[in-house]
């Protein structure tokens, strides 16, 4: 018996320098727990039946971002605000929208181990309306059926219409051509040369023309402020003999200067995405 147990002492005192040298072996695997940075530089721009967001790239300093995560809330700019959808990319397209309709956007980010950022700070929200490109306005003392343009038909009328806004004039003494509105009801501003429609991010809320009349330039973008109380642009793309061709965009929001800067929410306030199974 002591033989058995003098044995059985023996095999333990091998066995456990064993274990000892186990335990000196495993390798502690550190746990990410931090999120990584907040998306900043959030802002949109109106389309058409879509939103176009964009912002900074964030500052990747680990080098494990993953990919950036897009809310919206459809009716409210502080809670709401569920997923629509992810990107690898610094923009993303909303097409899931109805025109004259406000939504409100956030952009977070997410890495590799699943830690998700805090909502973007920005307030951002837009109202997506009708656009249109190549539209047609003539002299109204050459072609008077078609020198008109009625925002909320979308289409050229006779300048003579009670549903005309806005109405082409040339004048072959100056060899220029002029935008006119139809009463005094219709403001319209000269916004300057831009390289596209989309360049006017916002309505502005002075400097209305006081003459009711501007004189037409190759590239320049001019904002109406309807009777109706409806806002628009239009970018005048070719002037050709009798007529004028321009991109235009129309906002079926009543009151909706839709064009206006982003609003900035309090420091420290955050939003917080829905739940969603």
């Amino acid at each position: 018996m002591k033989k058995v147990i003098f044995g059985l002492l023996i095999l333990a005192a091998a066995v456990l320098p064993g274990c000892e040298d186990d335990d000196h072996d495993q390798i502690l695997v550190p746990v990410d727990n931090t999120a990584p940075p907040v998306p900043q530089g959030v802002y949109s721009v109106t389309g058409d039946g879509e939103v176009l967001l964009y912002w900074l790239p964030i500052d990747d300093v680990d080098g494990d971002f993953e990919t950036y995560v897009v809310y919206r809330s459809d009716f409210d700019p502080d809670t709401g605000y569920w997923f629509i959808g992810e990107t690898t990319q610094e923009y993303f397209v909303d097409d899931s929208v109805v025109n004259g309709h406000t939504y409100y956007y956030a952009v977070s980010s997410i890495d590799h181990d699943g830690n998700l950022s805090a909502l973007s700070y920005e307030y951002v929200f837009d109202t997506p309306r009708p656009q249109g490109a190549n539209a047609v306005m003539f002299d109204y003392n050459a072609v008077p059926s078609y020198a008109g343009w009625d925002f909320s038909a979308m289409q050229t009328v006779n300048y003579l219409s009670v549903n005309c806004d806005i109405y082409a004039e040339y004048l072959s003494g100056d060899d220029v051509f002029y935008i006119n509105v139809t009463n005094e009801d219709v403001d319209i501003q000269d916004m300057g040369y831009t390289v596209s429609l989309d360049d006017i991010g916002y309505s502005p809320d002075a400097g209305w023309s006081q003459n009711g009349w501007l004189e037409v330039i190759l590239g320049h973008t001019y904002v109406i402020w309807t009777a109706d109380n409806h806002y628009a642009k239009i970018r005048v793309t070719a002037i050709v003999d009798d007529h004028i061709i321009f991109d235009w965009a129309y906002q079926v929001d009543p009151g909706n200067p839709e064009l206006k800067p982003l609003i900035k929410r309090l420091p420290g306030y955050l939003r917080h995405p829905e739940r969603t199974a």
